[in-house]
């Protein structure tokens, strides 16, 4: 079963207003749950590297 009521919980804690919460995607919930777990956002240096790795060739 779907904890629904906890999912909630944490969005509101998040600042995400109930009814932007039914309107998230599940790639868009991951984003942000992930992030709200300690998952650092991409830095400058990791970044960089991924530009290194990946030019675009522009």
């Amino acid at each position: 079963m779907t904890p629904w009521g906890e999912m909630l919980g944490l969005a509101a804690g998040l600042g995400v207003a109930p009814e932007a919460f039914w309107r998230l995607s599940l790639k868009e919930w991951r984003m942000l749950t992930q992030t709200a777990r300690g998952t650092a956002p991409l830095g400058r240096e990791g970044l960089a590297r991924l530009m290194e790795v990946w030019p675009d060739g522009g």
